[in-house]
């Protein structure tokens, strides 16, 4: 990193029931809907609809329901264009998700205002049929008629409110794999990690001792990552805040507090079709060595290792809390400097994945091999990333002392500022590109230090020519003279620094 010192669940099964006008080529039609109230406070709730097409494929669609109540209204919604008139609403498809094959679904979703009671609608239908979880092939009327059919009428709504700004979201965020050099969803699609950090979790539980995040980490900050078209977050933690050790004497803050915020986090973030990063960020275990970050034994700073004492428990704890969701990524360990302890790479590298003894650390080493062992053991499948030496800016062995996984489930991450050592397109081809060819790639970090966004241009044009992932440093609203912000405010306003990853992610990312 930059040193800083510093979801009324109701669901509706619906349906068959034939369209007043059916089509010529009599498609089998049928579609289910699961509605649900994700959040919901004083005067207003968080809505969000999957809905699954059993019929033919459709290649756009309209959703229709209403509101059992007057006082309930859509505010703003997202993956569909949104109109309400009286207690009627429709949905209609964005153009990124307008086909919708057989047996697939989409997810949307919306902010809706509400007074007194706020009960679930109990009819959806789409494209004009309605939705009770079964199929029917309508077969057309041989009676003339002028009139509509007496059970089923359209709804029209002749007024409609304004088209929503919200950015469009793609459903819940994907399970992952690895496959060779690519990250793939479970349809087999190439993914890239588009995105953000997000720092707080490592240092206000422990350092700063003022909550568990450093600003929101609501619906509206997702909602204004959005804007961005942010697609991951990486989330630094800490693993004494996790795990409640006493170095953090702030109960309400570590321990069973902190892991339920984690969790309602990364939910919140999958909801909204963001891929969650969980990293180990601050580790436990005293060092003062060369470029040591503190002295303190506490998990206050950049350690040059994970620790055996904590680390390996904390892995087995997240792996515990996030196992079965493949959505969910974790990056083992923020960035590795051991090479500065043990005086040079071979030993560094050496350190790096087999731990224990390491000359220069004063405490017991956790190795990646270790950690990469911690999150396997509790039956955890899910992605790995692993970053390299000198605070991951250097992967010129990773290759050579990557860890063994059952799954081949690892991904090498780099953290690349205009600082470091390596940051040029000669050591991004000699060094970088050799390993994007065999694993997938990601800048974890990068970022520059002059509020400017020359650098990171250069860097994003290298990453996108060789399908290399890239998540900017730092979705915090942090004056960018003092270190790389991309935001002056929670609302997504970019620094002059961001304005480079904004308009690059509105080009790339969905």
């Amino acid at each position: 990193m930059w040193r800083r010192t510093a979801w009324l669940a109701v669901g509706i099964f619906a349906a068959a029931a034939l369209a007043p006008v059916i089509p010529t080529a009599q498609a089998a039609a049928g579609c289910q809907v699961d509605y649900k109230v994700q959040d919901q406070w004083a005067g207003g709730f968080q809505g969000a609809l999957t809905v699954r097409n059993l019929g033919d494929a459709i290649n756009g669609w309209t959703l229709t329901f209403a509101f059992p109540t007057t006082g309930q209204t859509v505010t703003q919604g997202w993956s569909a264009t949104w109109t309400q008139s009286g207690t009627e609403v429709k949905a209609v498809n964005t153009s990124w998700n307008a086909a919708l094959p057989t047996s697939q679904s989409v997810s949307l979703g919306f902010l809706g205002s509400s007074s007194g009671t706020n009960p679930a609608p109990t009819s959806f239908k789409l494209n004009g049929v309605l939705c009770t979880g079964g199929t029917s092939t309508p077969t057309p009327s041989t009676t003339p008629s002028n009139s509509a059919s007496p059970t089923v009428s359209p709804t029209v709504s002749p007024t409609a409110s304004p088209t929503p700004t919200t950015p469009a979201t793609p459903g819940a965020a994907p399970a992952l794999h690895v496959s060779g050099n690519q990250v793939l969803t479970a349809a087999g699609t190439p993914y890239r990690f588009y995105g953000v950090n997000r720092s707080g979790g490592e240092f206000a539980c422990i350092k700063n001792r003022t909550g568990i995040w450093d600003g929101p980490m609501d619906q509206a900050s997702v909602t204004a990552m959005r804007t961005w078209k942010v697609r991951t977050v990486r989330i630094p933690l800490n693993e004494e805040c996790w795990l409640g050790t006493t170095s953090n004497p702030v109960p309400e803050y570590s321990g069973a507090a902190y892991q339920n915020e984690v969790k309602r986090y990364v939910k919140l973030l999958i909801d909204n079709g963001i891929t969650p990063i969980v990293e180990l960020h601050w580790t436990y275990g005293a060092y003062t060595g060369n470029s040591s970050g503190c002295s303190d034994v506490a998990s206050v700073c950049q350690k040059p290792m994970p620790d055996t004492q904590y680390s390996p428990a904390f892995w087995t704890g997240v792996a515990n809390a996030f196992k079965g969701n493949d959505a969910v990524v974790f990056d083992l360990f923020n960035e590795p400097y051991p090479e500065r302890a043990t005086g040079d790479a071979t030993s560094g590298w050496k350190c790096w994945r087999d731990g224990g003894t390491c000359a220069g650390i004063n405490y017991s080493v956790a190795g990646f091999q270790t950690l990469v062992n911690s999150v396997r053991a509790t039956g955890a499948t899910n992605v790995i990333v692993l970053g390299g030496l000198a605070y991951s800016n250097d992967l010129s062995q990773w290759l050579a002392y990557k860890p063994t996984d059952p799954l081949n489930n690892l991904v090498a991450a780099v953290h690349v500022y205009n600082f470091n050592t390596c940051a040029s397109t000669s050591c991004w081809d000699s060094q970088l590109a050799p390993v994007a060819a065999q694993v997938p790639l990601m800048f974890g970090e990068f970022g520059e230090n002059d509020c400017a966004h020359g650098f990171v241009d250069g860097l994003m044009n290298w990453a996108d020519a060789h399908s290399v992932s890239y998540l900017g440093w730092t979705w915090n609203t942090w004056d960018c003279g003092s270190g790389p912000s991309l935001i002056s405010d929670y609302n997504g306003t970019a620094t002059a620094y961001g304005q480079g990853l904004k308009a690059r992610l509105a080009t790339v990312s969905n």
